[in-house]
């Protein structure tokens, strides 16, 4: 069995993860291998999200694409950044934080992303407010989408940006649950 996964870069095109020869091994049945990081792989008996459901999987890289479209790329990387913590994604944690990374981001701004509203100096009004509208979207089943949050993200994107802003939240939301469903180890990102 060899275990894929997709992912969208910072440019917004989407690419498939095939498994390396390790993880492949493992898959197939071996008892372990060593990983990306040193790290032991455990043996990954989960289904190959991409192949068992293609036209779901072509659906939810149409819908990512599409979300992206006129965000600014580094907005577009703190939210599915804040989102990834907030689900304990560390898949998709590790590939949005190496792909901020390379479109520039700061290492101070990375690390300040979970805790930014104590380190707010760090990002603009808007970004903030982006990443209040993450949290709540993320943790809707605890609160809903409280007036005062969504309003200040009203306040700093038109219908169409918030709409997108909207939008992409999902689709890390629902790209967290896909890696975490089907256990994808955090380094194993092969997209390049």
């Amino acid at each position: 069995m060899t275990t894929n996964t997709m992912h969208t870069t910072t440019a917004g095109t989407a690419t498939a993860h095939t498994a390396g020869p390790a993880e492949t091994a493992v898959a197939a049945g071996g008892t372990g291998a060593t990983g990306v990081l040193g790290a032991v792989v455990a043996e990954n008996t989960r289904l190959d999200f991409a192949k068992s459901a293609p036209k779901v999987f072509r659906a939810l890289i149409g819908f990512d694409a599409a979300a992206r479209e006129g965000l600014d790329p580094a907005l577009v990387e703190l939210i599915q950044i804040r989102a990834s913590h907030l689900n304990h994604c560390a898949y998709c944690l590790h590939m949005h934080t190496n792909d901020a990374r390379k479109a520039g981001e700061s290492e101070d701004r990375l690390h300040m992303v979970a805790v930014w509203r104590e380190a707010r100096h760090f990002f603009t009004p808007r970004e903030q407010a982006a990443l209040a509208l993450t949290e709540a979207v993320t943790r809707v089943a605890d609160a809903g989408v409280p007036d005062d949050v969504y309003a200040q993200a009203a306040a700093h994107f038109d219908d169409q940006e918030l709409a997108h802003v909207l939008a992409l939240i999902l689709t890390i939301n629902t790209w967290n649950r896909v890696a975490l469903s089907t256990a994808k180890v955090a380094g194993t990102d092969e997209r390049r």
